[in-house]
């Protein structure tokens, strides 16, 4: 299906939008409204994404609903612990499908972030690899922030420190997909649309 490809900015605010508010909100308030404000930001950005391009991208909508489920679930039962493990959930569920995606020898990056990758079947393994070890490096580092840091610290980093780190990261990964990258007229469809990495 053809999507519309929305502004960088428009990106830019739907993903970092929610987590300007969730760290505001926290510094004028405290984390429970910080957290209601969080679950609201994030369904606003989703349905603005689909207003605007008629699509919601996978990653999104996954990390969507598990801060609706867990934002709930603070706000209910009024403890924090359950919007700080959050982000421990969606980089455990990420790393999980793209380790599990390896062992039957298929690569979900394109499916994940939304977008083509004209790669090697090499080039996919050691790409799904990266990232998959990424996310539980993440996932074990908000681990220790939560456990060891004040509230504030936690919420701030979210907000200033996950999406450099990302963007850092996804850089860096620059060399290896220019190295493994294949020219759009040999790349077999099949292998663009479902990321197969057990073909040589």
């Amino acid at each position: 299906m053809d999507k519309k490809q929305p502004h960088p900015m428009f990106k830019l605010a739907t993903e970092l939008g929610p987590l300007l508010i969730f760290f505001f909100a926290n510094a004028k308030f405290n984390l429970f409204v910080a957290t209601g404000a969080f679950m609201v930001a994030i369904v606003v950005a989703l349905v603005a994404s689909w207003m605007v391009t008629r699509h919601i991208p996978v990653m999104a909508l996954v990390t969507g609903v598990i801060v609706l489920v867990f934002g709930t679930l603070t706000l209910v039962l009024h403890d924090e612990t359950f919007i700080k493990v959050k982000p421990t959930i969606i980089y455990g569920l990420f790393a999980a499908v793209l380790g599990g995606g390896l062992l039957f020898g298929r690569s979900f990056i394109a499916i994940l972030f939304d977008q083509m990758f004209n790669l090697t079947p090499e080039g996919w393994r050691r790409l799904t690899l990266r990232w998959a070890l990424f996310f539980v490096a993440m996932a074990l580092l908000n681990e220790i922030i939560w456990r060891t840091q004040s509230t504030d610290f936690g919420v701030g980093f979210k907000a200033f420190g996950v999406i450099p780190i990302t963007l850092v990261f996804a850089m860096l990964q620059m060399p290896l997909i220019k190295r493994h990258s294949r020219e759009p007229e040999t790349l077999e469809a099949s292998d663009a649309r479902e990321g197969d990495v057990g073909k040589g």
